[in-house]
């Protein structure tokens, strides 16, 4: 395995409040990773740690098998495109794209053109006068053409409508499979971007709760509705993560693997079947009260 970043019980306090809690994870090369989790999970602080914009508070923290703060090698390698991305007032987007081209070793200026015509940016004007979606547009563009072999895009694409956010996947996606690299995306699109990823990371309340291959994850929970005494008597031992009753019918969702067998005995007392998307799966996770958090098997 070759690690791009190791955390081994990473922490980050603000005072009195802890954004990142004694979490352990690693990164491989050349796959795609989704940072995911709801708003205060603690997501951007991990994403922030990474790029060194911010101290940890204790554990160890390696990119590329150093650590990061004030090391022009490990930044040199690394492509942070966050939705608060600030520019100077008097920069167009010429300007902002020339010096990506002397930031990032790999850059590939004539991708970033063809991706200039994709987003129809118009170069000579100034970011300040962008509109939100075309600033989105702008990170995207470095973030896809700066080939860092670790680049981080942090909710890339507010402002960008449907068919934007479509030829964003497509080029990472075309890209991505002739110039492999790590990439990490942190999005509330769950939905969207979930055919792309390889690999799923999971924080909440700034602990990790799960970090699993998406094809596993994809396949973990299943959601199954029917009579509420026949729903009580299958769902009895098995891990509830969900769960709604509408008269005398009962629907749960099931964080548990569906046998085949299993699944037939089931649908012949009349019980009904749903696969559950990576999105439902972690709103339901993360919405949990917090008697039930931590005790995922």
């Amino acid at each position: 395995m070759n690690a791009i970043v190791e955390a081994k019980r990473l922490t980050k306090s603000y005072g009195s409040f802890t954004a990142v809690n004694d979490v352990s994870f690693t990164i491989e090369a050349n796959k795609i990773y989704g940072l995911l989790g709801r708003n205060g999970a603690g997501k951007t602080t991990i994403m922030h740690l990474i790029t060194a914009q911010l101290f940890a508070s204790g554990g160890e923290l390696l990119v590329f098998g150093e650590e990061p703060f004030e090391n022009n090698k490990v930044l040199k390698q690394t492509c942070f495109i966050k939705e608060s991305q600030k520019y100077p007032d008097t920069f167009r987007v010429k300007d902002v794209l020339e010096t990506a081209a002397i930031l990032f070793p790999n850059w590939d200026a004539g991708f970033a053109e063809r991706l200039v015509a994709d987003f129809n940016l118009p170069l000579k004007r100034r970011v300040k006068k962008l509109s939100r979606g075309m600033l989105s547009s702008v990170g995207i563009i470095i973030g896809l053409a700066s080939r860092a072999p670790l680049t981080i895009f942090d909710e890339p694409y507010l402002g960008l409508d449907a068919v934007a956010r479509n030829i964003f996947y497509e080029r990472l996606m075309e890209d991505y499979s002739e110039h492999p690299r790590t990439v990490i995306l942190s999005t509330h699109l769950i939905d969207e971007v979930s055919r792309l990823l390889e690999h799923v990371i999971v924080i909440d309340g700034g602990k990790i709760m799960l970090d699993e291959e998406a094809d596993s994850l994809r396949g973990r929970a299943y959601t199954v509705s029917g009579p509420v005494a026949k729903i009580e008597s299958y769902m009895a031992g098995k891990q509830v993560i969900h769960q709604e009753s509408l008269g005398g019918f009962k629907s749960v969702t099931l964080f548990e693997r569906l046998g085949v067998t299993e699944q037939k005995q089931a649908e012949a007392l009349g019980l009904q079947f749903a696969p559950v998307t990576i999105q439902q799966l972690i709103v339901y996770l993360t919405n949990r009260g917090p008697e039930q958090k931590g005790v995922l098997r």
